[in-house]
This record gives C-alpha cells, sequence and structure tokens, in this order.
C-alpha cells in the first residue's frame, strides 16, 4: 500500500520536491498516477501530518557535504508514531538566479543579499565569498527562488529558473561537484508495518535500519560498551552520530545505519539485549539495502594539519634493545617530521 498524499518541503521545485517524485514512482514500481504531492511549509508540518495519518513525508537526511540534516534527524527521534520505510537519492547542483532583466552584461552584485536553505547557503560558500554576497537563509532552496526581488540572488536548483521566471546569473555555483543527499520517505509506524511486510512477501531480503540508542546510564566505558555489542553480533555499521538530549547536559543519544534488518537474528539480539540491561532503543528507519561504496581515502582527500599514520611503520618492539641504530634513526625521523598530537 502507499498513502493517497505524499508531503514534501515545498513550494515546487525544492529538492524534496525531486525527491518526491522519485520515491512516489519508485513506491509504485514506475506508475506515476493515484498520488498527490502535497507542499508544506516546513519539516515539522511533514511529520505532523505523517502522525496524524493523514499521509505519508518526505524530509531531508544527509547530504555527502554538509552531513546529516540536524532538525530532521532531531525530529525523527522525537516523532511519537513516524519512521523511515524507503530512503532516495537526488544529486544536488546548485545555480544563481536574479529577477528577469537583471542578468544583461552580467553586472556586479556585489552586497546584493543571497537567498537560499541554510544547507544551501553552506554549500556555495565559494560563490558567496567571491562575490561578497550577504547570506539570508530560508525555508527551502525554491521559497528563495519564488519570492525572489531585484537587488537579491537566489540559489536553487535549475528547474527554478522556469518554474518562477528567473534568470541565471552564473550555473553551478556549488564548491563541490558530486553533492547528493538522500532523503527518508516516513509512514506511520502502522502502515509502515504493512509496507515493509508487502517488502518481504515480494522477496525483499536485505534491509538497512537506523537505530537511535540512549543510554541510561553514563560513566566510563558506556559507548565503548555499546559498540562492543555490535561488533560481537558481527554488524556492519555504515554510520554512527551523537546528538545531546536538549536540555541535559551531558546526555546524548546515538544514532546507527545498520546493515541488517530489526527482525534479523543478530540485530535482534542486539536490541534485545540492549533493553534488556535497561537502555532505551527506537528503530528510526528500515529500507531496503543499499549497494555500498567502499572507496579508499586517499591522501588528497584528507584535511590538512594533522598526522597520517606508517603502516608500514606501526607498532614498537617488544623489547628495545632489539631496534638497530638505522630502524631507530629512521624512527626518531619519523616523529620529528610529526605534528603534535594534540
Amino acid at each position: 500500500m502507499i498513502a493517497e498524499r505524499l508531503h514534501y518541503l515545498g513550494p515546487e521545485g525544492t529538492f524534496t520536491h525531486q525527491a518526491a517524485m522519485i520515491a512516489e514512482r519508485q513506491l509504485r514500481g514506475g506508475a506515476a498516477d493515484g498520488v498527490v504531492l502535497e507542499q508544506s511549509p516546513d519539516a515539522a508540518t511533514i511529520l505532523t501530518a505523517v502522525e496524524s495519518h493523514q499521509g505519508w513525508g518526505v524530509l531531508a537526511w544527509e547530504n555527502n557535504v554538509e552531513g546529516y540534516v540536524v532538525p530532521n534527524l532531531d525530529g525523527l527521534i522525537d516523532a511519537h508514531d513516524a519512521v523511515g520505510i524507503t530512503r532516495v537519492g537526488v544529486d544536488i547542483a546548485f545555480d544563481a538566479f536574479v529577477s528577469p532583466g537583471q542578468a544583461e552584461g552580467h553586472p556586479d552584485i556585489g552586497g546584493w543579499g543571497a537567498f537560499a536553505h541554510p544547507h544551501g547557503l553552506a554549500q556555495c560558500r565559494r560563490f558567496l565569498a567571491d562575490h561578497d554576497l550577504d547570506a539570508h537563509p530560508t525555508a527551502s532552496n525554491a521559497a528563495a527562488c519564488r519570492d525572489l526581488r531585484a537587488g537579491q540572488v537566489a540559489l536553487g536548483p535549475a528547474i527554478c529558473a522556469q518554474l518562477y521566471d528567473l534568470d541565471v546569473y552564473e550555473r553551478h555555483v556549488e564548491d563541490y561537484a558530486g553533492a547528493r543527499t538522500d532523503f527518508l520517505v516516513l509512514a506511520p509506524r502502522d502502515e509502515a508495518l504493512c509496507h515493509i511486510r508487502g517488502l518481504r512477501d515480494g522477496g525483499m531480503a536485505e534491509f538497512e535500519s537506523v537505530i537511535a540508542f540512549i543510554p541510561l546510564h553514563t560513566g566510563a566505558g558506556v559507548l565503548a560498551n555499546l559498540l562492543d555489542i555490535l561488533r560481537d553480533a558481527g554488524l556492519n555499521m555504515t554510520s554512527f552520530i551523537s546528538r545531546p538530549i536538549k536540555g541535559h547536559v551531558g546526555t546524548y543519544s546515538f544514532v546507527a545505519t545498520i546493515d541488517a534488518a530489526p527482525w534479523s537474528a543478530a540485530l535482534r539480539g542486539v536490541l534485545e539485549r540492549v533493553v534488556d540491561q535497561g537502555d532505551w532503543v527506537k528503530t528510526l528507519a528500515v529500507y531496503p539495502r543499499r549497494e555500498q561504496p567502499a572507496p579508499p581515502v586517499d591522501a588528497w582527500m584528507l584535511p590538512s594539519g594533522g598526522v597520517r599514520g606508517d603502516a608500514t611503520s606501526r607498532g614498537t618492539p617488544a623489547d628495545a634493545g632489539e631496534e638497530t641504530n638505522e630502524e631507530s634513526a629512521a624512527r626518531r625521523e619519523r616523529a620529528a617530521g610529526r605534528e603534535l598530537l594534540w
């Protein structure tokens, strides 16, 4: 089954709108009719619609430049009746738009205001700096395009030029080519169970899960113990982050993305063990497993500064006397070239 309405962050032309169109086709197996795509002004409204059984929703989840969309992650942790059931990806690229006629002659836009969603502004920092633009966050990139006025610049998807009758000042103003955002389709938990059951009955065998853990006791080794339980179960964890429990100093929830379904023997055993020891667990999403790239981390990808380990020189002799003069000199030379680790 699929809901009659699919709520997305509006207006038309947002990346979330594009994700909603992709998700709707995937959920229907290619058929693209019968479901109403409905605009919502913000993520909170989308979550409210899902939890009140007024349809399903689409929320931005994770971007490979800016990371998790933290307000949406926090909203799902706190939601009482919403869970992710499908994950879809959208390639992200930004054009810079101005009002009709203002792009003629490519005028100097220094000092103008640049308008976009906070993640959009963060992904176009170089363009803003090069043109001395003041950043102004908006509810969505498409809203910035829809509401654009003379003397302003909007950053958004290419489709917004046609949708809102705008001129393109410059194309592809994002800092990083290859940016991509993953979105979660959310459903009430009872409808999510029906949907997942249908996938399993149809032969889908591999799933990913997003699980939130809150240890109810703090102190040394609490997080290590949780990670040990996951490791000992042989589970592959592809992401692990922490979020503060708001208003309570020193307390956190830990969110793990795991290559297994909650009903699998390994992950079910982990969840039962964590609950039995008195901690809190919540499944935030279960969706068909994606292909996970495993590229090497090459030297050019590393941030500046820091220390890079040398696999050929790891470890020290059990007995310092075993080290030859040449080995000792080489070790001292490597150490002298390192930055202070702290």
